[in-house]
């Protein structure tokens, strides 16, 4: 399996639904006069772009080691998911402002026009469609171990999420009668705080990878029970991990008879760089340190 086809795949197929997306909910928030429906489509264009930025930088993060990158091109992913992250925070600040916006104005006896049907059923449309790409995107991104296709995939959650929201609030605003098309732009308002708390979790990650944050202290404590259990390896210590992209940077100290040849201990550390590759990826960045024991 080519990973990187695999993942212009999965991208392009949420491209596709969010083009098909965008258009009909920006037609249907126009005519249905749904200032909910015209948040979702933004929503949806900013999944659009974001799609596209996927596809630029999984290209360059699947470009080998070169002389100016001894660790390959994998941050560029990271930097993907970061960029969708900011993407989705602006889009949740701008629909929270206008929908906040709205209701203000109804508070002081302005009169919202209510939505109609059409963007109902566009709304409906799109919570089918979006719920349908995240869980392929979401199961194909566990199989190629990409984060920037796992942060595009909650992102096609996030617009589903969005979509209900909107649903509920327009149809609220058409069947209950003109006192309830408040619910219109409250729906819109409570659509952005679930994009913001989506953007908010890929920041946190994305941010925490490209500054260099340590892999989960369950993994590192797999790491350390791993070569505790190589023969001749004793109290592994001063362990560093990180993340390159999809892949795991590890490296750390072990303690070992002083009294061995430097090619039997040269070939422990091979031992064990073998032992975490393999459960790890072929890719992963192994260092070993070797440090004679001190007799007692």
């Amino acid at each position: 399996m080519n990973r990187e086809k695999e993942i212009y795949k999965v991208t392009l197929v949420g491209g596709a639904v969010n083009m098909l997306l965008l258009l009909f909910k920006f037609v249907a928030g126009i005519l249905g006069h749904s200032a909910a429906m015209i948040a979702d489509a933004t929503h949806s264009l900013s999944d659009f772009i974001t799609d596209i930025v996927v596809i630029i930088f999984v290209k360059i993060s699947s470009m080998p080691k070169d002389k100016s990158h001894d660790y390959g091109h994998g941050k560029y992913e990271t930097l993907a998911l970061t960029i969708i992250g900011i993407a989705l925070l602006a889009v949740a600040v701008g629909i929270i402002f206008k929908g906040a916006g709205s209701i203000w104005a109804w508070l002081h006896g302005e009169t919202l026009e209510a939505p109609g049907m059409l963007a109902l059923y566009a709304a409906l449309l799109s919570v089918v469609l979006k719920e349908a790409v995240y869980r392929y995107s979401i199961i194909k991104s566990k199989k190629l171990d990409s984060k920037a296709v796992e942060a595009n995939a909650w992102h096609h959650r996030s617009d589903a999420l969005s979509s209900l929201g909107t649903a509920a609030g327009i149809g609220g605003a058409i069947f209950f009668g003109e006192k309830w098309t408040i619910l219109d732009p409250a729906a819109s308002v409570i659509v952005g705080v679930f994009i913001l708390k989506v953007a908010y979790d890929l920041l946190k990650n994305g941010i925490g990878d490209l500054m260099e944050q340590s892999l989960p202290d369950k993994v590192e404590d797999e790491i350390l029970a791993m070569v505790s259990s190589v023969e001749g390896v004793s109290e592994p210590h001063d362990l560093r991990t990180r993340r390159i992209g999809n892949h795991y940077a590890i490296e750390l100290h072990i303690l070992m008879d002083g009294n061995i040849t430097l090619n039997e201990a040269h070939d422990k550390a091979d031992e064990i760089e073998e032992l975490l590759r393999r459960q790890y990826g072929n890719e992963t960045h192994v260092a070993v340190h070797v440090e004679p024991m001190e007799e007692k």
